[in-house]
């Protein structure tokens, strides 16, 4: 019954419609313009086209919603021609996969979309609550890119300089997608869309923009109802999982045992969140980010909400927590997914420990980012606290 009642939940479809959004961007080349972008703005810097990469993994996050489809799409696109310019392969391979797990907090936000309903939070505010750390995190990475390559000139060597003409004329190609963009969020921040009406348009108005350009093949199409379906599936039968979890912890009582042993003990708040964010760090490391928050949602979050967290604040900061998992060791899907593209894209490959080398720097920038986050915690609530 808990079950039935969960999937005759309304704000589900939001799962397979964002979904769909980032397959159709994902199969109809968004991810090569918004590269391209990129690319003739920072490649005449040391270093540049790295940046780019990161900034490009951010701006498909924000239709993808997925962190190693984000890592795939642009380590496809970005590793080729940071190989051309004789960039570090640490370097390059490194900012690939840490920049995918920007999808991971940029909206829409898969894991967010689930934290939302297992918390029965608002997704539209998870959604604009994601954006400042998103864009604080790529930040840190083009910072932590810069000293790098300040440091050792010789990783990142200088590109191709454009004029401003070339420039401008690159933007136009990132028009359409940010429209969509501004819509699906812009809609949910004032309140225009609920976010299961914004998934339809946002997944609507990427299938339009590919249709128009003609950059989408009927293969590609089905391909992208196939991945969406498959996709679909798997998290709907880990929400499902989920619930069955949770309806033994509501009939053990053991969150809420748990919630007031803590309560009752003569520590500080801060304390008991840092020992939670660990768990989360070193969970992602060993588990799929999104089925460990599915998993531990239900023991940790009546703890939380115990010590007076916000709760938008805190499915911020866990999903940020978890983001390094996806470039940690031993799992670290990200780095997986990039040497397997590299592979396929670069005569040679990378081999795995020189990724796994490349990614230390951005989990340090991560790292900075969360306790920034923790220390200004209006950064995440901003936003949220202007809506409707």
């Amino acid at each position: 019954r808990n079950i039935y009642e969960t999937f005759d939940s309304y704000d589900l479809t939001t799962i397979p419609l964002f979904i769909l959004m980032g397959q159709l961007g994902f199969n109809s080349g968004i991810s090569k313009r918004l590269y391209d972008a990129g690319y003739k703005f920072l490649g005449s810097i040391r270093g540049g086209l790295a940046m780019a990469t990161v900034t490009a993994c951010t701006a498909f996050g924000a239709v993808c919603g997925s962190s190693p489809a984000t890592a795939a799409t642009m380590a496809t696109v970005g590793l080729p021609e940071m190989k051309r310019y004789n960039y570090n392969d640490e370097l390059a391979t490194g900012c690939v996969a840490s920049g995918g797990g920007i999808g991971m907090i940029m909206p829409p936000s898969v894991v967010l979309i689930i934290y939302g309903i297992l918390t029965e939070q608002s997704i539209g505010a998870l959604f604009v609550a994601g954006i400042f750390p998103a864009l604080l995190v790529t930040l840190l990475f083009i910072l932590c890119i810069y000293i790098r390559c300040r440091i050792s000139p010789e990783q990142g060597p200088k590109g191709e300089r454009f004029s401003w003409p070339q420039k401008l004329r690159s933007l136009l190609g990132l028009i359409e997608t940010l429209i969509v963009f501004v819509l699906v969020i812009g809609g949910i921040f004032i309140g225009l869309f609920t976010p299961t009406e914004a998934a339809a348009i946002g997944a609507f108005g990427v299938l339009l923009i590919a249709l128009v350009r003609r950059q989408i093949t009927w293969e590609g199409f089905v391909k992208s109802l196939m991945e969406t379906l498959r996709t679909s599936c798997m998290v709907l039968m880990l929400i499902a999982g989920a619930v069955i979890f949770g309806k033994f912890l509501a009939v053990t009582r053991i969150p809420f045992e748990i919630a007031g042993w803590v309560s009752g003990l003569e520590i500080s708040p801060v304390l008991v969140l840092g020992v939670i964010l660990m768990i989360y760090f070193f969970g992602g490391c060993f588990m799929d980010a999104l089925a460990f928050v599915t998993l531990t949602v239900p023991i940790f979050f009546p703890v939380v909400m115990e010590l007076g967290y916000d709760p938008i604040w805190f499915g911020i900061i866990i999903v940020m927590v978890t983001e390094m998992g996806v470039i940690t060791p031993p799992v670290g899907i990200n780095v997986y997914v990039v040497y397997g593209v590299a592979k396929n894209v670069l005569d040679e490959g990378v081999p795995l420990e020189k990724i796994f080398k490349g990614i230390f720097p951005f989990l340090i920038a991560v790292i900075v980012g969360v306790l920034i986050l923790i220390i200004f915690p209006q950064i995440i609530m901003f936003l949220p606290n202007l809506m409707y």
